[in-house]
């Protein structure tokens, strides 16, 4: 078994997908209607990796007050990696987007958590 796609649940895909190709830089690789949402699926922009996310509108009704219970808790609903922590946060940062954590170091790993406009706190990681 290995990943294949991985959905993070938004509450506009049209901004979601502003936001994760825009700022963040993935790559859509499908963008399929379906009624009035898409099938909207993002890579990684050097598209070695073949894991595809998923921007997958946020209607189930246990959707909204799973998401708000993770972000009052300040959790991360996802993970996201990163070669540079501290470059990625400066860059993202000097384009607008707002951390609640800044780069810590946690030993194996230093962290970083960003708010990406569509209801949903995401982490990047640095491995060590």
């Amino acid at each position: 078994m290995k990943i294949i796609v991985t959905s993070i649940l938004v509450d506009d895909q049209d901004r979601a997908e502003k936001f994760y190709t825009d700022i963040l830089g993935f790559k859509i690789k499908e963008n399929v209607p379906m009624g009035h949402h898409r099938w909207l699926t993002l890579v990684e922009p050097t598209g070695t990796n073949p894991v595809e996310i998923v921007l997958e509108p946020s209607e189930h009704p246990a959707s909204k007050p799973f998401r708000e219970a993770l972000v009052a808790d300040g959790i991360p609903y996802t993970m996201l990696g990163t070669d540079d922590c501290e470059a990625d946060y400066k860059r993202l940062s000097d384009l607008g987007v707002r951390f609640t954590q800044p780069p810590t170091n946690m030993g194996p790993v230093t962290t970083a958590v960003l708010d990406d406009t569509c209801g949903n706190l995401i982490m990047i990681a640095q491995r060590h």
